[in-house]
């Protein structure tokens, strides 16, 4: 089961979380701090502090980009 790091009001998170509905993928939310500073986890398992960021162990991928991820949603789910 897919992992998405968002943020509340984040309108690249909420496109994402959009597209994931309306494929029925199942998937884990994980609700990220305002403060860039304070996104250690984001940090630790994409290199970087932005969201929206996918994991798919099940595929081997770790993404960020809200369009990067939606194509990848859409060639691995649709």
């Amino acid at each position: 089961m897919p992992t998405l790091y968002q943020l509340e009001g984040c309108p690249h998170c909420e496109r994402v979380a959009d597209r994931l509905a309306e494929l029925a993928v199942d998937y884990d939310s994980v609700w990220v701090d305002a403060l860039h500073s304070e996104r250690d986890e984001v940090k630790r398992i994409s290199g970087q502090r932005e969201v929206p960021v996918l994991v798919d162990e099940a595929y081997g991928v770790t993404m960020a980009e809200s369009d990067r991820i939606v194509e990848f949603l859409e060639t691995t789910y649709a």
